[in-house]
């Protein structure tokens, strides 16, 4: 069973990325010093379903099998992916993305495509998760330290006044980490008795040969789905573009925000990944090169208010 990514545009009441502020609010902890496992969002989903007070209750401890600790992440990691919104008072309620991923598509998190849009979400999310917007989108250097990037990142938020002390967001940056590399002593097996995070599987980061170094993998990204890519572009977009109908090449490889920062794409990946996206859409996305100039052009006469995206339907696929 797979699932099958399907290209049209849908309304999406909740559109965490689609705000933009030119100072976003930055967001520390939260997470527990746990990045997310396997099942867990699925678990947040079904939680927040049962009732919106659902992680305040004491009896979530058992519904959910997990420590006190746990319990608070796992509504932590709900509300940073995009799958729970805040309502307010202790109140969360599943997005339009919770319930169609996670309650119909896919629960189990078995497609890379699904993977590979919680992280586009996660990473757009500064006020819940600062540190993975930070490493993705702001950090300017393929490599890194944990204390590099704790450096950094301390010194944006004393610019930008948020409240996190230094050793806050030294676990931020553990944590992240460990988000995108399995853990030295995982083993193959079943995937729901797993303690890595599931975007360990994407391969966006590797531990270099003196094991302080951290390096993002640059390159193709083989099972990121043409639809998926194309969801981020159009959202990117959207935001981006302003009046234009036009943005550069190099703004979408290297932009704030941009699906090649997010995926880490090389520029020859990026224009493989757009020529797909223009033939699934039809045109509706060209990629023009000018006088050495190489441009995105939007052909549509205008943009929705809400995004244009992609949307997943399972099927089962026949042998």
């Amino acid at each position: 069973m797979a699932v099958d990514y399907s290209w049209r545009v849908v309304s999406i009441p909740v559109t965490p990325i689609n705000e933009i502020v030119p100072v976003p609010k930055l967001g520390f902890s939260g997470h527990e010093t746990f990045p997310f496992r396997y099942g867990w969002l699925t678990k947040a989903v079904k939680g927040a379903r049962s009732h919106m007070m659902f992680f305040n209750h004491q009896d979530a401890i058992v519904k959910l099998g997990v420590g006190k600790n746990m319990v608070q992440s796992i509504r932590h990691w709900g509300i940073a992916t995009g799958v729970l919104e805040e309502m307010g008072r202790g109140e969360v309620a599943v997005t339009t993305l919770g319930q169609q991923l996670l309650a119909e598509w896919d629960p189990y998190l078995e497609d890379a495509g699904s993977l590979w849009l919680i992280h586009w979400m996660l990473v757009n999310t500064p006020e819940r998760a600062a540190a993975w917007n930070f490493a993705f989108f702001r950090w300017t250097r393929q490599e890194f330290t944990k204390g590099e990037l704790t450096d950094a990142l301390t010194e944006l938020a004393e610019r930008q006044q948020a409240r996190a002390k230094r050793s806050t967001i030294d676990r931020d940056v553990d944590c992240l980490v460990r988000t995108y590399l399995p853990g030295k002593s995982s083993k193959k097996g079943i995937a729901e008795e797993s303690f890595d995070c599931p975007l360990a599987e994407l391969g966006l980061l590797r531990q270099l040969q003196d094991g302080e170094r951290y390096a993002f993998s640059i390159g193709a990204k083989r099972t990121l789905p043409a639809e998926i890519f194309g969801f981020a572009l159009l959202s990117f977009l959207d935001r981006f573009r302003g009046e234009r109908q036009t943005v550069s090449l190099q703004d979408v490889l290297n932009g704030a925000g941009s699906p090649g920062q997010a995926f880490k794409l090389s520029e020859n990946a990026l224009v493989e990944s757009i020529e797909a996206v223009q033939e699934l859409t039809d045109g509706a996305i060209e990629l023009d090169d000018t006088a050495g100039l190489r441009q995105l052009y939007l052909r549509w006469p205008s943009v929705p208010d809400n995004l244009c995206s992609c949307c997943a339907r399972r099927r089962k696929r026949m042998s």
